[in-house]
Protein backbone atom coordinates (compact mmCIF):
# COMPACT_ATOMS: atom_id res chain seq x y z
CA UNK A 1 0.00 0.00 0.00
CA UNK A 2 1.08 3.21 -0.85
CA UNK A 3 0.36 5.04 2.10
CA UNK A 4 2.62 3.40 4.43
CA UNK A 5 5.53 4.65 2.43
CA UNK A 6 8.18 6.71 4.29
CA UNK A 7 8.61 8.85 0.86
CA UNK A 8 4.48 8.68 0.30
CA UNK A 9 4.44 10.60 4.19
CA UNK A 10 6.83 12.96 3.52
CA UNK A 11 5.12 13.70 0.07
CA UNK A 12 2.19 14.75 1.70
CA UNK A 13 3.99 16.15 4.55
CA UNK A 14 5.54 18.33 2.06
CA UNK A 15 2.05 18.74 0.11
CA UNK A 16 0.40 20.02 3.79
CA UNK A 17 3.27 22.72 3.72
CA UNK A 18 2.97 23.80 0.41
CA UNK A 19 -0.95 24.14 1.77
CA UNK A 20 0.15 25.61 4.37
CA UNK A 21 2.44 28.40 2.61
CA UNK A 22 -0.44 29.31 0.33
CA UNK A 23 -2.99 29.75 3.51
CA UNK A 24 -0.30 32.01 5.45
CA UNK A 25 0.08 34.33 1.98
CA UNK A 26 -3.45 34.52 1.43
CA UNK A 27 -4.91 35.09 5.06
CA UNK A 28 -2.07 37.05 5.58
CA UNK A 29 -2.84 39.75 3.42
CA UNK A 30 -6.69 39.80 5.11
CA UNK A 31 -5.33 39.44 8.90
CA UNK A 32 -2.94 42.46 7.44
CA UNK A 33 -6.16 44.53 5.97
CA UNK A 34 -8.58 43.60 8.95
CA UNK A 35 -6.23 44.13 11.43
CA UNK A 36 -5.29 47.23 10.86
CA UNK A 37 -9.11 48.30 10.40
CA UNK A 38 -9.29 46.44 13.96
CA UNK A 39 -6.33 47.95 15.65
CA UNK A 40 -4.27 44.56 16.23
CA UNK A 41 -0.57 45.89 16.35
CA UNK A 42 1.04 42.86 15.66
CA UNK A 43 -0.27 42.22 12.39
CA UNK A 44 2.24 45.43 11.59
CA UNK A 45 5.12 43.69 12.71
CA UNK A 46 7.70 44.14 10.88
CA UNK A 47 9.03 39.95 11.07
CA UNK A 48 5.78 39.29 10.00
CA UNK A 49 5.42 41.96 6.93
CA UNK A 50 8.77 41.15 5.50
CA UNK A 51 8.14 37.12 6.08
CA UNK A 52 4.59 37.73 4.06
CA UNK A 53 5.74 39.94 1.25
CA UNK A 54 8.74 37.76 0.70
CA UNK A 55 6.73 35.00 0.09
CA UNK A 56 4.55 36.40 -2.33
CA UNK A 57 7.36 38.01 -4.44
CA UNK A 58 9.14 34.29 -4.30
CA UNK A 59 6.07 32.70 -5.60
CA UNK A 60 5.53 35.78 -8.40
CA UNK A 61 9.02 35.51 -9.86
CA UNK A 62 9.22 32.11 -9.90
CA UNK A 63 5.82 32.16 -12.14
CA UNK A 64 7.41 34.68 -14.36
CA UNK A 65 10.50 33.46 -14.79
CA UNK A 66 8.90 29.78 -15.55
CA UNK A 67 10.73 28.03 -12.69
CA UNK A 68 8.55 25.02 -11.06
CA UNK A 69 8.17 25.62 -7.30
CA UNK A 70 10.74 23.66 -5.02
CA UNK A 71 7.72 22.24 -2.93
CA UNK A 72 5.84 20.36 -6.15
CA UNK A 73 9.36 19.38 -7.14
CA UNK A 74 10.20 18.24 -3.88
CA UNK A 75 6.50 16.07 -3.59
CA UNK A 76 6.40 14.74 -6.93
CA UNK A 77 10.39 13.49 -7.01
CA UNK A 78 9.06 11.70 -3.24
CA UNK A 79 5.91 10.16 -4.84
CA UNK A 80 8.28 8.91 -7.83
CA UNK A 81 10.71 7.29 -4.79
CA UNK A 82 7.63 5.61 -3.24
CA UNK A 83 6.37 3.87 -6.55
CA UNK A 84 2.68 6.02 -6.07
CA UNK A 85 1.09 7.59 -8.88
CA UNK A 86 1.57 11.14 -9.57
CA UNK A 87 -1.24 13.45 -7.58
CA UNK A 88 -3.51 10.56 -6.67
CA UNK A 89 -3.31 8.52 -2.83
CA UNK A 90 -4.48 9.05 0.42
CA UNK A 91 -7.31 11.16 1.58
CA UNK A 92 -4.87 14.27 2.36
CA UNK A 93 -3.24 14.00 -0.56
CA UNK A 94 -6.15 14.25 -2.41
CA UNK A 95 -7.94 17.16 -1.34
CA UNK A 96 -5.19 19.23 -0.82
CA UNK A 97 -3.84 19.07 -4.26
CA UNK A 98 -7.77 19.64 -5.87
CA UNK A 99 -7.13 23.02 -3.29
CA UNK A 100 -3.89 23.76 -4.72
CA UNK A 101 -3.36 22.35 -8.45
CA UNK A 102 -5.82 23.88 -11.05
CA UNK A 103 -5.25 24.04 -14.68
CA UNK A 104 -4.72 27.13 -16.72
CA UNK A 105 -2.10 28.61 -18.63
CA UNK A 106 1.07 29.32 -16.95
CA UNK A 107 0.65 33.34 -17.90
CA UNK A 108 -2.57 33.48 -15.53
CA UNK A 109 -0.70 31.99 -12.40
CA UNK A 110 2.11 34.58 -13.32
CA UNK A 111 -0.45 37.01 -13.49
CA UNK A 112 -2.79 36.34 -10.60
CA UNK A 113 0.47 35.90 -8.26
CA UNK A 114 1.63 40.02 -9.73
CA UNK A 115 -1.83 41.26 -9.04
CA UNK A 116 -1.86 39.59 -5.10
CA UNK A 117 1.79 41.02 -4.83
CA UNK A 118 1.08 44.51 -5.99
CA UNK A 119 -1.87 43.49 -3.10
CA UNK A 120 0.39 43.16 -0.52
CA UNK A 121 2.53 45.96 -1.35
CA UNK A 122 -0.23 48.32 -1.72
CA UNK A 123 -0.65 47.47 2.33
CA UNK A 124 2.85 47.97 3.05
CA UNK A 125 1.83 51.95 1.86
CA UNK A 126 -1.42 51.84 3.88
CA UNK A 127 -0.69 50.27 6.90
CA UNK A 128 3.39 50.19 6.86
CA UNK A 129 5.37 47.85 9.21
CA UNK A 130 6.56 49.01 12.12
CA UNK A 131 9.61 47.77 13.65
CA UNK A 132 10.77 46.48 16.87
CA UNK A 133 10.59 49.24 19.42
CA UNK A 134 8.99 51.96 17.31
CA UNK A 135 5.40 53.21 18.69
CA UNK A 136 2.89 52.12 16.41
CA UNK A 137 1.46 55.75 15.94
Amino acid sequence: MFASSPYQLLADAVLSLHVAIVVFVVAGLLLIVLGNMRGWRWVNALWFRLLHLATIVIVAAQAWLGVVCPLTTLEMWLRARAQAPTYSGSFIEHWLQALLYWQAPDWVFALAYTVFALAVALTWWRFPPVRPGVANG
